[in-house]
This record gives structure tokens, C-alpha cells and sequence, in this order.
């Protein structure tokens, strides 16, 4: 086995409302782990929920593997690797028999285990498979925020359409300007819905072929076939479950999950038949599909960049919190 140095590294934890820096000790690797040296971090709005819990953030991580475990024979010293998310599972239930490691009982994910490893930070620990090599023509800046958000809405989008499809994206955020690109890619027809007309020509260029503004819903010629719902809050139902906006047998797939209850419409969700679909990250294989699938079709977030410090931190943090983040946040080590 290559140890890992027995040193102290610097991680980012939550403390008192802030992130502050802390140091920690790096652990032996154990036969299937792989130390990965972080250059580039995404910023998620996950990583601000678990501000108050103190454990170590970030969990969308790129790096390059320092050291492998005895048993590890995908990676190697050198190479690049991303992750931090879904952390491990336990291969032998039903769901990671077939391919639905994320929904395993005992999976390990960001802020539900391993509290003191995060991709904020000098160092991640990973397990081998639930690492994912990068594509070598795409950027680490950009391979970054795909960790998270390219998982959640690749996984998202494969699931439920077809091409020729009409996908409606509510919002073009962080997921939901990954969103359209996605759509758009796999051979859909994508229509955004937005509250703001400024960001039409955006909306435009990242692929949609038509924008409405949520408040002239009855301007659309043709329904959607799937309802993306990639803002950060809920719309109003009462107006988007219609026939005239959502086709009957429609799919529904909430990206986010904003604080407060899915109140919908009891009579069009039985009579027109509505589907209601959640989509968590993505399990291992899809993951590695959605980098070769985004490396091929040219499918990147747009990006601004932060220094991996306190202050970096904050000012990325800051413009999230602002909504003046255009579209994902990126933490990018000094020694990157």
C-alpha cells in the first residue's frame, strides 16, 4: 500500500454562522481508499445548509490522486479525480445490485456520515469506487460543479425523456443552466420558464428554443411533455398542472428541495395523470455516463472562480446568498 502522509491538513468547517479553517489529521488509506489533492471545489447551496453543523465542507471536489490504498487498481498516482457526494454503499443490497447505489440503506453520503471529510479543503479521502475519473478535454473548473449538480440533473433529465420531447425547466440557475444544456443535448424541444425577462437571451444561447415569464403561462402554444423544477423555490401548481401546460401522463422532477411542503392539486394530478419524480445526485454508473456524455457534447457550467480561503469562501458565499452567482461557484486552491 502507498500511506498516506501521517500529516495535518487545513479543512473548512462551519463555526459560529462563518467557515473557518481548521486543521485536521490525514488518515491512513485503508485498501480501497484514494487521497486525492483538491485544486477545485464547487459551492452548493447543500454546503450553506450544513454551515451550522461544523462538519467538514464541500462535496464537489476535483483533485489529483497523491496516493492509492493496497487493493485500488482504477487509479493511479498522477491522475485526475472528482467526487464527494455519494461516499460509499453497502454493493450487496437490491438497489446496488442494480445499479441504484444511491438509495442503499446503508450509502454514505455528504452530511449524513463521515463528518470530518469534505473537498473544502487541501485533501479528500475517497473510496476508489466511488470516485470518477475526469474526461482529459474537460477543465477541472468545470468538472467540478458537474460532481453535484451535473450528477443531479443528467440523472434527472435520462430517467424520464425521450428525444422530441418538449422539456419545460423552471429557471436557469445553478441546476437549471445545466439543466437546459442537458435537455437540449439529449434531443429535446426545452422551453424556460423564468421570473426575470433579462435572462431570455441567456436562456437562448444555453439552448432553450422558447421563455415564458411564470406570470404568462397562457401565451405557451403546446405543452410540455416534463416539468424540471430547478428554482429555488415551488411554483404555483394550480397554474403549471393544467393540460395546456403540462400534457397529461407529464412527468414532474423537483431538482431542489426548498424548505416547506409539495402542496399539489389533487384533481388534475389523478385526472390528468401527473407523475411526480425526485432525482438525488446520481448513482455510480450514471455519474460516470454524465462526464462522458457532457466531455462529448460540450455541456460545462458557467463558473466564477474563488480562492479556497476563508476569505474566498465568503465572497463566493456571499454572491450565492445575493442570487448574483452567474452560475457556480468555484473554490480553486492556490497551488491549482
Amino acid at each position: 500500500m502507498t500511506p498516506a502522509p501521517a500529516t495535518e491538513y487545513s479543512v473548512y468547517r462551519g463555526s459560529e454562522g462563518a467557515v473557518k479553517k481548521a486543521l485536521a489529521k490525514l488518515p491512513s488509506l485503508g485498501p480501497k481508499e484514494v487521497l486525492v489533492k483538491i485544486t477545485h471545489s464547487g459551492l452548493c447551496g447543500t454546503d450553506l445548509a450544513y454551515i451550522p453543523y461544523g462538519i467538514a465542507l464541500g462535496h464537489e471536489g476535483v483533485g489529483i490522486v497523491e496516493a492509492i490504498g493496497s487493493d485500488v487498481t482504477q487509479f493511479k498516482v498522477g491522475d485526475r479525480a472528482g467526487g464527494g457526494y455519494h461516499r460509499n454503499s453497502c454493493g450487496h443490497c437490491s438497489y446496488c445490485l442494480s445499479g441504484q447505489d444511491i438509495w442503499c440503506y446503508e450509502r454514505s453520503v455528504y452530511g449524513e456520515k463521515d463528518y470530518d471529510n469534505g473537498t473544502f479543503g487541501e485533501y479528500y479521502v475517497g473510496v476508489e469506487t466511488y470516485l470518477h475519473k475526469i474526461p482529459e478535454s474537460m477543465a477541472s473548473e468545470h468538472a467540478a460543479p458537474m460532481q453535484c449538480a451535473g450528477a443531479t440533473t443528467y440523472n434527472a433529465l435520462v430517467s424520464v425523456v425521450k428525444p422530441g420531447e418538449r422539456v419545460g425547466i423552471i429557471g436557469i440557475g445553478g441546476l437549471g443552466h445545466l439543466a437546459v444544456q442537458f435537455a437540449r443535448k439529449l434531443g429535446t424541444e426545452v422551453v424556460v420558464f423564468s421570473t426575470s425577462k433579462s435572462k431570455e437571451e441567456e436562456a437562448r444561447k444555453l439552448g432553450a428554443s422558447e421563455f415564458y415569464l411564470l406570470d404568462e403561462l397562457d401565451k405557451i402554444q403546446k405543452p410540455v411533455n416534463t416539468l424540471v423544477v430547478a428554482g429555488n423555490r415551488y411554483p404555483d401548481w394550480n397554474k403549471f398542472l393544467v393540460k395546456n401546460v403540462v400534457a397529461r401522463a407529464g412527468n414532474i422532477v423537483p431538482l431542489s428541495a426548498p424548505h416547506g411542503a409539495i402542496e399539489l392539486p389533487a384533481f388534475p394530478l389523478f385526472f390528468d395523470g401527473y407523475n411526480v419524480r425526485s432525482s438525488l445526485v446520481a448513482s455510480r454508473a450514471k455519474h460516470d455516463e454524465m462526464l462522458a456524455f457532457a466531455a462529448a457534447h460540450d455541456v460545462k457550467p458557467w463558473v466564477e472562480k474563488f480562492e479556497l480561503t476563508e476569505k474566498g469562501i465568503q465572497e463566493a458565499i456571499g454572491k450565492l446568498n445575493g442570487n448574483k452567482m452567474r452560475y457556480r461557484g468555484v473554490l480553486v486552491a492556490q497551488e491549482a
